[in-house]
Formats: C-alpha cells, structure tokens, sequence
C-alpha cells in the first residue's frame, strides 16, 4: 500500500489542472498567494491541492482572507505549527478560526481552549475507530483515494473513478465531494435520478456547500422540476452571494417560468460579476431583451386602460429558449 501512496503524493498539478479540479478562479487563488496563506508556484503537490481545497471551503463560509490570515498567523504563534491548515483541523469559529491539535480545540487569538462540537461526518468517522491514530490514518486514506479518483478521471478512466468514488463512500458515507463528484459522473451519463439522490445526500452531509446546492439544481432543471431548481440555485446564491453561476442558470430558470423580473436581477447581477466573455454576452442580450419587452408591456397595457376602462388582458409572451451553463468541469 505504501508504493501508490506515494505515487499520488508525488503527482505534480498545474495551476489550470488546480482551478479545474477545486472549482475554483484564478483571482481567488492569487488573492491567496498574495496574502501569504498559500505560495505562489506553477506546479503544485497533493497537500498543496488538500491546503487549497480548506482553504475553498473556509471562504465559502463567508470568513475572510485577513480572517483567516490572521488565524492561522496567531496558531503558529503559539503552537510552532508552521502550516495549520495542513497540520491541525480548522474549522469556523465566529469571525475566527479555532484549530484541532493533539486532542483539543484552540482559538489561538484569544489564546484559549473552547469546546469542540464535533461535526456530524467527524463524529460518524469516530465511530469507525476509537483510536484517534486509526481516525487520523483513515481521513487521510479518504483524501488519498479522492484525489486519486479525480486524477482517474483527468485521464479518461470514469468506471476505475466511480469504483474508487465508493470505496470512498464505503469509508465515509458522508464524504460530501465524492457524492458530488459521483452524481457528476451520472448527470453526464443522463442518469438523473441517480445523480439528484447523490446530490441531496451532499447538501445533507455538508449544509454550507454551495456547489452542492448549484449541481442539485442543475439536475432538477434537466427534470423540468424548476420552481425546484429555483430552490436549490437560489440557497447556492444565500450561502455564497457571488456565485455567478447560479445567478445566470437561476435568471435561465426564471424566464422558462415567465418571471421575467426576478430573471432580469439575475442577469444583471451576474454581469457585475463576469462583465467579460461569452457568458456575460448572453446575460447582456437577455436583460436587454427583458428590459424591451417590459417597456413595451407597460405601453400596451396604457393603451389598454385606455380602451377598455382599465381592464387587462394577459398577454401570452413567446418561451425563451437559451442552453443552460454546463457543470464545470472536473
């Protein structure tokens, strides 16, 4: 077992393989690199893409950069840890970070120990083993094994993924990016049933995982299940406001349900966030299109005032046809 472990650890990603596999754009990861939480590099290793991906996941609880900068700062103060993120567990605690280390909690800049509510993937995984050293050893066989599973699909091998994507599950059947990286796997297949249930057990292991939210209502969507797809894209956009990608499928949803209005803030919302590119073309033909067609069905409606002493006749308004915005890939 050691010699593969190995191999994965030395595998050596790209920046473009980095964006890609950890859903993530390339500002976020130089607004990291510039402020020190992560080193600039072109090529990266496994723990870096492990330290990347905490790093992902603490941002998507809205905690800032400086927050967490300042965290980790303070833990290696005074703890001699020299990188947290990697060495002890971080998790979220207020406006802060509090850090898992031999055993106990610490919030280091206050320079105290709190009480350690465990999560409930934390606590299921303790039951598995009540050695701590066997807990430690099996979250890192699951990371291992997942980072394992993407590079098989990097290369084309879905069915030697999705074997791994399993064994994963057989692990840690609350692994929230391996139920997403598999429902994945059955959307491009067309097996949505399959891959909704996959999804919905993501947002149940992991509540504030936005990109759950996002690839459940992509799937709902394809079920023609809108007023549900509506849902899910718009609890990705609470938990993370600048998802642009879930404003232009949710504005795509909502003009296929005729609220052109609530599409319309959609669009715009999602320009100020992508204001360059193919994306934000469309959005921009679309709010025009929504913005005319508005200013004409307030004419028409004065004219019919007018004519018929005040009372309106609804108007059959012509289906929008666009193609949704495909999953990224991973």
């Amino acid at each position: 077992m050691t010699a593969p472990n190995e191999e994965i650890t030395a595998t050596q990603y790209s920046r473009q393989d980095v964006l890609r596999i950890l859903r993530i754009r390339l500002k976020q990861l130089c607004s990291w690199e510039r402020s020190g939480l992560i080193n600039h590099s072109e090529v990266y290793l496994f723990q870096d893409l492990v330290q990347l991906r905490k790093l992902r996941d603490l941002r998507a609880t809205r905690l800032s950069v400086a927050n967490i900068r300042a965290s980790v700062h303070a833990m290696q103060q005074v703890s001699g840890v020299n990188n947290p993120l990697l060495e002890a567990g971080a998790v979220r605690n207020g406006a802060r970070l509090a850090f898992r280390l031999s055993g106990a909690m610490m919030e280091p800049i206050a320079r105290q120990f709190v009480f350690d509510f465990d999560s409930p993937r934390q606590r299921q995984l303790a039951q598995v083993s009540s050695s701590a050293s066997h807990q430690a050893a099996l979250l890192a066989r699951v990371q291992r094994l997942f980072f394992e599973a993407v590079r098989l699909e990097e290369q084309g091998k879905t069915q030697e993924a999705v074997v791994h994507y399993e064994n994963i599950l057989a692990l840690d059947s609350d692994h929230a990016p391996t139920c997403i990286n598999l429902g994945t796997i059955q959307y491009n297949q067309r097996q949505f049933i399959v891959a909704e249930a996959l999804y919905r057990r993501a947002t149940v292991a992991d509540p504030k995982y936005a990109l759950a939210f996002f690839d459940l209502g992509n799937v709902l969507d394809e079920l023609q299940r809108l007023p549900d797809a509506i849902e899910a894209y718009s609890t990705a956009i609470r938990l993370v406001p600048h998802y642009g990608d879930a404003h232009y499928n949710v504005a795509l949803a909502y003009e296929r349900t005729g609220d052109r209005r609530a599409a319309l803030r959609h669009w715009t919302t999602y320009i100020k966030l992508d204001p360059v590119g193919p994306w934000s073309n469309h959005a921009r033909m679309q709010a025009r299109k929504i913005l005319e067609r508005e200013q004409l069905t307030i004419v028409h409606r004065g004219l019919a005032a007018r004519h018929d002493h005040g009372l309106r006749r609804p108007r059959s308004v012509p289906r929008l046809i666009a193609v949704p915005k495909p999953l990224l890939p991973l």
